[in-house]
């Protein structure tokens, strides 16, 4: 399947790699398809671009990375998407990152609007996080 995008052209996807949320992302909630690629080989960043708006794309990456202790509770996530019989192998935490245009040193994280992924139902969830000790800009570059 081809898919046309604002970043990286017409790009050929496998319609099995193809993520269905069906809430959306925050403030994109009519846009519910979404493939997810690494931005470069050993990178630690993906693009969660969607399938249905070319000029739609996420900067993603696992907060553990810089938050090695980072913990949500994904239960009543995977409870309200079906996953019951989810195993902790099967779910993937991404979370968007931003990364102002020539200031890498001050790229940000939202850790409270975290992205859970059944990679073997192929479906994902924003999740919300309130009372968190966690900030939808918290840095991440090196140092901070």
């Amino acid at each position: 399947m081809k898919i046309k995008t604002t970043r990286f052209g017409t790009i050929s996807i496998k319609k099995d790699k193809i993520i269905h949320m069906p809430s959306g992302m925050l403030g994109f909630s009519e846009k519910k398809r979404f493939v997810l690629f690494r931005h470069k080989e050993n990178s630690p960043f993906f693009w969660y671009q969607s399938v249905d708006e070319p000029s739609l794309a996420f900067v993603v990456t696992s907060p553990f990375l810089f938050v090695p202790e980072y913990s949500v509770d994904a239960d009543d996530a995977a409870k309200a998407m079906f996953w019951n019989d989810a195993v902790e192998s099967d779910l993937e935490l991404y979370v968007v990152a931003n990364i102002p245009k020539g200031e890498p040193d001050k790229m940000t994280a939202n850790l409270i609007g975290p992205i859970l992924i059944n990679v073997k139902k192929r479906q994902a969830v924003q999740m919300v996080i309130s009372n968190s000790p966690y900030s939808h800009k918290s840095p991440i570059a090196a140092g901070k």
